[in-house]
């Protein structure tokens, strides 16, 4: 049982509409706000999503770097850029995404439908993305949206070596319609699965929408750690929209703190993730 917790926020993500939720943070200014209000309540890590100057989700070379360089003048926290983007975008872009330099990147282990979509990663391409992360020294979190994807990850590692750093850590997606469900059963057969990588790994998970709570209890239950954030649900409660990325970390660190597994420092993050 891992001591502390790591909490990630993902404030943004490439699903939701401005127009349809105004406390969303699409600027840089509005992201570096939210990163700094987050950083101060415990978060150590901020998945990052970019938007154009029209609120749409972009992979931008210029304006991911721009975010990366910013992020870090501004705040202490491992800069995760995410390598999925939006399902439309093609595998060059996402592939590009690492040349902004950031702390970490996502690695996703496979293709899963996602809602009316399908979110496509061909295994070429997983090898492709995880190669290049070795090479540039950026550590990738390995995100797990079935339970079949870490059957992938364990053939990864064993044919093509440990990543970057040398820790291996995955994030359960849990809740996209399409992909693993987020309950509590569900979260403890992917724990089980554990077992088949490299000893010593830790996992984050992900509850979407109305799963956030369940998955949230579950992870700190089973050792696991938290990402929370306006990416994965934009719903505190029942009839109650999220005002900021702020009210979700928050929440996540009391739980924290009750489980007895308060926030781990940036400092600490780093080096439980091998940066």
């Amino acid at each position: 049982m891992t001591t502390g917790t790591l909490i990630t926020v993902a404030p943004t993500g490439a699903e939701s509409a401005k127009a349809e939720v105004p406390a969303l943070p699409v600027t840089l200014d509005e992201l570096l706000l939210t990163a700094k209000e987050c950083e101060a309540l415990g978060a150590a890590v901020i998945h990052v999503h970019i938007r154009d100057d029209d609120a749409r989700p972009t992979l931008d070379p210029v304006r991911l770097a721009d975010t990366v360089a910013a992020l870090r003048d501004s705040t202490d926290l491992i800069v995760q850029l995410s390598s999925g983007g939006a399902v439309t975008d093609p595998e060059a872009a996402r592939l590009a995404v690492l040349d902004a330099r950031p702390d970490m990147a996502s690695c996703t282990m496979g293709t899963v439908n996602f809602g009316d979509d399908v979110f496509l990663n061909r295994w070429e391409f997983i090898v492709d993305l995880h190669a290049r992360m070795q090479e540039r020294g950026i550590v990738p979190e390995y995100e797990i949206f079935d339970l079949g994807h870490l059957s992938a990850l364990q053939r990864l590692l064993g044919r093509y070596g440990l990543p970057a750093g040398g820790h291996v850590h995955v994030d359960f997606v849990m809740g996209v319609p399409g992909g693993m469900p987020g309950t509590t059963e569900t979260l403890v057969a992917a724990h089980r699965m554990l077992r088949d990588l490299p000893e010593g790994t830790t996992f984050s998970a992900t509850g979407i929408g109305r799963s956030t709570i369940p998955v949230l209890l579950a992870s700190l239950s089973t050792g696991g750690h938290l990402r929370v954030g306006m990416e994965d649900t934009v719903t505190y409660a029942k009839g109650r929209p999220v005002e900021s990325n702020m009210q979700l970390v928050a929440r996540a660190v009391g739980f924290a703190q009750l489980a007895q597994r308060p926030p781990l420092t940036t400092t600490e993050a780093r080096e439980l993730l091998g940066l």
